[in-house]
């Protein structure tokens, strides 16, 4: 039986990674593995129970994806985004037609995380 599921993310800069879904969203670094200096990252972040892999590795998906995170705390969650004044992104809070509250942020490279919590 399926246990969880982990989504790859395609990166360009590891830099910019980091200060997006570290120093913005609140991540945190699980592993960083190099095949030696100077080549592609591919790393393991998390929050909480929410896992993503995110690659610098052609061929580990493309940029562009759209994922949902369900995020029964979604209210707090934007209010502390939105206290970090993030230089690149104020996400708003929106009403999905399928009956959730939603809050949108798309990454340095492309691709959008929306977090929603069901109503």
């Amino acid at each position: 039986m399926p246990q969880a599921i982990t989504p790859i993310l395609r990166i360009f800069d590891y830099d910019k990674a980091v200060d997006f879904y570290v120093n913005w969203l609140g991540f945190r670094i699980d592993w960083e593995h190099r095949f030696e200096d100077n080549t592609p990252v591919y790393m393991e972040i998390s929050k909480s129970d929410l896992r993503l892999h995110l690659s610098e590795h052609h061929g580990d998906g493309v940029p562009g994806v759209k994922m949902l995170v369900e995020y029964p705390e979604l209210e707090n969650y934007h209010r502390e985004l939105l206290d970090k004044r993030y230089k690149y992104m104020r996400p708003g809070l929106e009403d999905a037609f399928w009956g959730a509250l939603t809050m949108q942020v798309i990454d340095p490279f492309g691709n959008r995380l929306e977090f929603f919590r069901r109503k």
